[in-house]
């Protein structure tokens, strides 16, 4: 009795011991795995606090994103395209919607950062170079715009063309305005220097003149009542923009703003800004484009210059040739661009203005087609297709770099954005400067 109570006393310690052991296993077990969870849900909290955090640099230049989408869209239209297979018509709605849902991300994170960050509004529309690309969101929107001709009208009928002019005449006012308003800023600036002038001293005008564009797109679908008058405003319109970069790119010797003068005495602009040369592109190919494109919708029953038919014929005979010879500078500016930024492939690094890669050169693509079709050379369709073809590749480039830099913080971060002023004066491939009798001696 006494031994066996003696060996269920002996027993007893060791059971306790290895009960409390189970315990105290299980609890470290417990909290290692409660340890393992809030190191999990640490970095997933630490990403977005970061990611919000860095929207504070989010800048007017992130519309060029659906800038680009949406011209690539309108590019990949069947009626824009001069050869067309069955399926395309859907590829360019897919590209499409897709470029509305860009489009309402881009305008909810710039108003997360404008309500996060008070200030930042005021700051954006007054600071040198971001302002500049506040025209890039309503560049966007005539995107939007013209595309609703090309893909939604035919899909939803006669109220959808009102509601299309309606929208054209909002966007001619505000475009207008905010022209007027962006220049008494330019011209006033203190920071703005002729030294660091780039082809993105454009963008002001940019969206008025693609008022152009714009009716070009939708006045086939109006009464000729209400299309004579778009015609007129969108002539007007692309009209002021052409002459206004022309005055931006004249190269003469006075005192006034000029893009190519700026280059001859100061060389290129820096390997970051060169994407934006292609800037220079777009006004001469978005004018040949509107031009054309309003003198091929002129209501065929509208005869206030005389016989409609005769009017039509050499309203279009006019527009095509003087689409070519406006075309040939956008040609030129073409092909300086690619060489000033092939001369600097190797240095080059992201930023938002690579997307000028794509949405001036859209322009300058559907001229082409354009002007193929008016004079049926397949051969001039068949370039268009090509550069079709090598755009969207670009595009999947740009995206591919635009994602991959916000991932390594090249862009959306502190100093690595539009709100930071560049002086095009202070990098490595700035042109020398020679004194007068250094030059004589060299002569």
């Amino acid at each position: 009795m006494f031994s066996i109570r003696r060996e269920g006393n002996t027993s007893n310690p060791a059971e306790t011991g290895e009960v409390q052991g189970q315990e105290s296993s299980s609890s470290s077990t417990y909290d290692g795995r409660q340890d393992n969870e809030d190191e999990r849900k640490a970095p997933r909290f630490t990403f977005v606090s970061d990611f919000l955090a860095r929207l504070e640099h989010f800048t007017w230049a992130n519309y060029t994103f659906p800038m680009s989408t949406g011209g690539l869209a309108l590019l990949l239209a069947e009626q824009t395209q001069g050869f067309i297979f069955p399926g395309l018509q859907t590829i360019g709605k897919v590209v499409y919607i897709f470029d509305l849902f860009i489009f309402t991300l881009v305008t909810a994170a710039i108003i997360y950062r404008f309500v996060k960050f008070p200030g930042t509004l005021k700051a954006s529309v007054t600071h040198p170079t971001e302002a500049l690309f506040l025209g890039t969101s309503t560049l966007s929107l005539a995107s939007i715009i013209a595309g609703i001709a090309r893909y939604g009208i035919p899909s939803c009928g006669p109220w959808l063309a009102t509601v299309y002019r309606i929208l054209f005449w909002i966007y001619f006012l505000i475009t207008f305005a905010l022209a007027v308003g962006q220049y008494s800023l330019l011209f006033t600036s203190p920071l703005l220097r002729i030294q660091d002038m780039t082809p993105a001293w454009d963008l002001p005008i940019f969206p008025f003149m693609l008022s152009g564009t714009v009716a070009a797109s939708g006045a086939a679908s109006q009464p000729p009542n209400e299309a004579v008058p778009m015609i007129v405003a969108g002539l007007t319109a692309q009209g002021l923009g052409m002459c206004i970069s022309i005055m931006m790119y004249d190269a003469n010797n006075s005192e006034e703003t000029s893009y190519v003068r700026r280059m001859i005495q100061w060389g290129f602009p820096s390997p970051n800004s060169r994407p934006g040369m292609f800037i220079a592109v777009g006004p001469p190919s978005f004018t040949s484009l509107a031009i054309i494109g309003m003198a091929n919708d002129f209501p065929q029953h509208y005869d206030y210059f005389g016989a409609d038919a005769t009017t039509v014929q050499i309203l279009r005979v006019l527009a095509t040739f003087t689409s070519i010879f406006i075309w040939s500078l956008s040609l030129w500016f073409f092909c300086i661009s690619v060489v000033a930024n092939i001369a600097v492939r190797k240095e080059l690094t992201f930023h938002l203005n690579w997307y000028a890669y794509v949405f001036p050169n859209v322009g300058f693509t559907i001229t082409i087609i354009s002007i193929g079709k008016n004079l049926q050379s397949k051969g001039a369709m068949a370039v268009g297709s090509a550069m079709t073809l090598l755009l969207v590749m670009m595009w999947i480039f740009v995206f591919f770099h635009h994602v991959k830099a916000v991932i390594n913080r090249e862009i959306l971060f502190d100093g690595k954005d539009e709100d930071v002023y560049v002086n095009e004066r202070r990098h490595s491939f700035v042109k020398p400067m020679k004194e007068g009798r250094d030059i004589e001696k060299e002569a």
